[in-house]
């Protein structure tokens, strides 16, 4: 599952995407005909790998996984996605990272605001568990 449709940009600790897919009637994520705002940290989660995955060397990928290991301080601004009209922008700031995990800020935003915010570590793994 890839909610996100491009990075508008990024650099070593932080990176912006958009997606439109929050549209979609056959989201994933959808559940009794809308996509609740909770579904805010599964973008965030994808963009955090998707940095992950472009900071990272080449030649250090293992082909292991990442697994998102909690949330906090998330705060919901709105009760659904589904009906926020445009783009979801996501951003993602790295404020910790070693090689066994990451600990993020993130945001996703439109046009009207802020929609979701909060802080989500990542544990990562060379190795099943």
């Amino acid at each position: 599952m890839c909610l996100l449709d491009q990075v508008l940009s990024w650099d070593a600790h932080r990176i912006e995407c958009a997606s439109t897919t929050h549209h979609a009637i056959d989201h994933p994520l959808r559940a009794y005909d809308r996509l609740g705002a909770a579904c805010a940290l599964e973008y965030a989660a994808q963009a955090m790998a998707v940095h992950g995955a472009l900071v990272q060397p080449q030649s250090a990928r293992s082909g292991g996984f990442g697994m998102l290991a909690s949330a906090r301080a998330l705060q919901l601004h709105v009760t659904r996605l589904d009906d926020v009209p445009g783009d979801l922008i996501i951003r993602a700031q790295c404020e910790q990272a070693d090689a066994r995990g990451a600990l993020y800020s993130f945001t996703v935003s439109a046009a009207q605001g802020l929609l979701a915010q909060g802080r989500a570590s990542l544990l990562l793994s060379a190795e099943g568990l």
